[in-house]
């Protein structure tokens, strides 16, 4: 049986990197639909928003150019909220995986609590669906740390998007796919890959979560009635062994994370049980 493949992002359906995310999938001979907010979604987490019209939820056909065959949407949601409608049948026969990305940027770090990317993942896998998220990082070969400052964000937003290396990050993604297959449905691949050409690639590695993002929001400004944001490098070094150092020095991470659990490191002995 041909594996159904679920495609979506943060960074909205006409985003390059869903398109390449996309192709790849098809390429390796899976079942893929595409499914993607209309408008950039980042930062959402697993958001459950949509907007409706007379009770129906926006949903528009959103051919992608190069992939005719393959059916695309373009959806008035969050990310999250895709991700559920599809595994109850949206979108055609309910998805054995989702696909989330290729995200414009890395989702590394603690971060990844806020991520749209992500959480389209979490979601996916609390619904019994298994699920990788993926990302580029646009500040990686080099550009973040030759940089002081905010001079590498700067740096890489001189990059057009056409020249980044989509392919990489989509040709990591399936590689690792047997592997997600073969885990447990409950957990998610958090997968980032700088933007080289493959062939400059290191190689893939398990990194563990950094204590901080690539970038971090900041409050720049705050008076009567208004509150500036921006966001900044951290400006301290990365641990070795986490998803940021390994994309510092040229590895594609693979992390391995699940959304809500309980934990049993918390004190909360004396407390009656519930009753029946």
């Amino acid at each position: 049986m041909t594996l159904r493949v679920l495609v979506t992002n943060d960074d909205g359906i006409a985003a390059p990197g869903i398109g390449w995310l996309a192709r790849a999938a098809a390429d390796r001979g899976l079942d893929v639909v595409v499914a993607a907010p209309l408008e950039e979604a980042s930062g959402t987490s697993a958001a459950m928003t949509a907007v409706e019209r007379e009770g129906h939820v926006v949903v528009r056909q959103h051919p992608l150019p190069e992939l005719p065959d393959v059916p695309a949407y373009g959806v008035a949601g969050s990310p999250g909220f895709i991700a559920l409608i599809a595994v109850h049948g949206a979108f055609g026969p309910p998805p054995t995986v989702v696909l989330s990305g290729i995200n414009r940027g890395a989702n590394a770090g603690r971060a990844v609590l806020h991520s749209g990317t992500v959480g389209a993942a979490f979601t996916a896998a609390a619904n019994g669906c298994r699920a990788m998220a993926v990302s580029l990082d646009v500040l990686s070969a080099g550009e973040a740390t030759a940089a002081s400052g905010g001079a590498g964000v700067a740096a890489a937003a001189r990059v057009r998007d056409a020249e980044r290396h989509w392919s990489t990050a989509a040709r990591v993604a399936l590689d690792l796919l047997p592997r997600l297959l073969a885990g447990p449905v409950e957990s998610v691949l958090n997968v980032n890959a700088p933007d080289l050409p493959h062939g400059r690639l290191r190689g893939v590695r398990k990194g563990t979560l950094a204590t901080f993002g690539q970038v971090q929001m900041t409050v720049a400004e705050s008076g009567h009635g208004f509150v500036r944001t921006s966001l900044e490098e951290p400006g301290q070094a990365v641990q070795p062994g986490t998803d940021l150092a390994l994309l510092a020095d040229g590895y594609a991470s693979v992390t391995a994370v699940r959304a809500v659990t309980e934990v049993s490191d918390v004190d909360l002995s004396g407390l009656g049980a519930a009753e029946d």
